[in-house]
C-alpha cells in the first residue's frame, strides 16, 4: 500500500456511507472549493466511465486546454485519482491538501476526505475544465456536490455495487441520473430500455436536454477505424487508441460531450489517437508479467473490469483475437468477494479458456470458492498462490494469449509490481 492511502486509512473511517451531509459540511469548512472550479463535465454510469474520463481529457487536452481529473479508484499510487492540469498531483502537494482537510475533517469518510482534497487542489490550481467521475452511485456521491456542472455524462448502467444500489436496474439508473441538473445538458450512453426510460424521468424533472448515443448521434467501427454521425454531420476518424469493441462506444459519448464543448474535430482526432487508460484490456509487454510472458511468445493482457457486463466485453474482445489468430487462452482472474462472479464466468463460458484463479490483498474471493464458479460455468479452473504461479502455470500448459482479469485491485497488483508497469 502506498503512503497516501495508508494515511487515509488510518485517520479516516472505511466505510461506504452515502450522504452528502459530511461532505456538503466538510465542504463549507474548506470554503465551498467545489463552487470555485473550473467548468466542469460529471461523468457517472457503471461501465465505461473512467475510459470516458480519459477520451474526454485526451480531446480537451489535444485541443490546448489545460484539464483537471477526478477518477477512481487508483491502481498502484493514489495521485492517480487527482490529476490537476494534466499531470499527477505529486507527494508534497497531496500532503498539504490532505494537512488543511483533516483540520477540519471530523467524521468525513476516506472517499469524502479524498474528494474534497481533489476539489481544493483543483480549486487553487489554475485550469480551463475538470472532468469529475462519480465514485458510486449518483444522488448520494459526494462528487454530487457539485451543483453546476457544464455538462453531464452517463455512460452505460448496469449492475453493481448490489449492497448499496439494489438489483432493480431502473432503480439503479434513477440513482445515477441525479448528476443531471438544471441548466446543464448531458450526454447519454447506450443504455437498456428500463435505464433509459429512468434517465429521461429525471431529465424531465429537472429540464435537462439530453444527447442519446443510439438516439441522436450513432457511431460504428468502420474499415479500422471509427465513423461518428448526427443528423448534420459525419466524421470519418481513427479507432481510440484503446482495446476492444465497446471502445467505440465509448469513444463517441466522448466526442458528442467534446461537441457540446464546441472542441474542433482536429483536437477529436488527435485525442483518439493520445488516449490512454490502464487495465482496460491493457496489453503488457514489460516488468516481470510481461517480459515472462514475451519470453514465452504468449500475449499478456490486463483487464479491471469486474462485473457481467465487463465480462461481455472482455468477452469480446478475446473471441475477435481468437477468430483472428487462434491461440491457447488462459485467464487469471481474481474478484472481489461482494462481485457476481457468476455473471462474470457465465459471460465467458464459450471462450474455452483454461481458467487460474488468485486472490489479492482485501476483501477478494477465496480462490478456491472462485474457482469452483468457474467451473459451475464450464470452465476448466484451478486456484492458485499468486499471479506469478498462475502465470507460470498457464504458460507451462502452453497458452498463447493470457488475460489476468476481475478486479482492479488485482489490476493495480500486477502494474505496481514494477515502476516500469506504474500508470503516469
Amino acid at each position: 500500500m502506498d503512503p497516501i492511502s495508508e494515511r487515509l486509512r488510518a485517520r479516516h473511517p472505511q466505510r461506504i456511507d452515502l450522504s452528502l451531509d459530511r461532505m456538503r459540511a466538510l465542504c463549507a469548512a474548506l470554503g465551498d472549493p467545489q463552487h470555485r472550479l473550473p467548468p466542469v463535465v460529471h461523468v457517472a454510469g457503471t461501465n465505461g466511465k473512467g475510459s470516458t474520463v480519459a477520451l474526454i481529457r485526451a480531446v480537451a487536452e489535444a485541443a490546448g486546454l489545460k484539464v483537471h481529473a477526478y477518477t477512481s479508484p487508483h491502481l498502484v499510487r493514489f495521485n492517480e485519482r487527482i490529476r490537476l492540469a494534466g499531470r499527477l498531483i505529486q507527494d508534497d502537494h497531496l500532503n498539504a491538501v490532505l494537512d488543511r482537510i483533516e483540520s477540519v475533517s471530523g467524521e468525513a469518510t476516506v472517499f469524502e476526505s479524498t474528494t474534497a482534497a481533489a476539489f481544493l487542489a483543483m480549486a487553487e490550481t489554475p485550469a480551463d475544465l475538470a472532468v469529475i467521475e462519480v465514485g458510486l452511485g449518483g444522488v448520494l456521491d459526494a462528487t454530487n456536490v457539485i451543483e453546476r456542472p457544464l455538462l453531464s455524462v452517463i455512460t452505460p448502467v448496469d449492475y453493481d455495487h448490489a449492497e448499496f444500489l439494489g438489483t432493480d436496474l431502473a432503480g439503479i439508473a434513477s440513482e445515477k441520473a441525479g448528476v443531471l441538473k438544471a441548466g446543464a445538458p448531458a450526454v447519454i450512453g447506450r443504455q437498456r430500455e428500463e435505464a433509459f426510460k429512468a434517465i429521461e424521468r429525471r431529465a424531465a424533472d429537472v429540464h435537462t436536454r439530453l444527447t442519446v448515443l443510439g438516439v441522436d448521434f450513432d457511431a460504428w467501427a468502420e474499415r479500422g477505424g471509427m465513423a461518428f454521425q448526427t443528423a448534420d454531420l459525419f466524421m470519418d476518424l481513427p479507432a481510440p487508441a484503446l482495446a476492444g469493441a465497446h471502445q467505440i462506444d465509448n469513444a463517441a459519448v466522448a466526442i458528442a460531450a467534446a461537441l457540446e464543448l464546441d472542441l474542433p474535430e482536429s483536437a477529436i482526432i488527435e485525442g483518439l489517437k493520445a488516449v490512454r487508460w490502464p487495465a482496460r484490456l491493457q496489453r503488457i509487454s514489460t516488468g516481470p508479467y510481461g517480459q515472462a510472458a514475451k519470453a514465452a511468445e504468449a500475449e499478456l493482457w490486463l483487464d479491471g473490469g469486474h462485473n457481467p457486463h465487463a465480462g461481455r466485453a472482455l468477452a469480446a474482445f478475446l473471441a475477435e483475437r481468437q477468430a483472428r489468430a487462434p491461440r491457447p487462452l488462459a485467464l487469471i482472474c481474481g474478484m472481489l468477494g461482494n462481485k457476481d462472479a457468476g455473471g462474470f464466468f457465465a459471460a465467458l463460458k464459450d471462450s474455452q479458456a483454461t481458467v487460474f484463479t488468485v486472490g489479492f490483498d482485501g476483501a477478494a474471493a477465496e480462490p478456491a470458492a472462485l474457482a469452483a464458479v468457474a467451473r459451475g460455468h464450464g470452465l476448466a479452473a484451478t486456484p492458485a498462490g499468486s499471479v506469478g504461479e498462475a502465470l507460470d502455470l498457464a504458460l507451462r500448459f502452453g497458452a498463447g494469449r493470457v488475460a489476468i482479469c476481475g478486479s482492479l485491485y488485482l489490476a493495480g497488483e500486477v502494474l505496481g509490481a514494477s515502476p516500469e508497469t506504474w500508470p503516469v
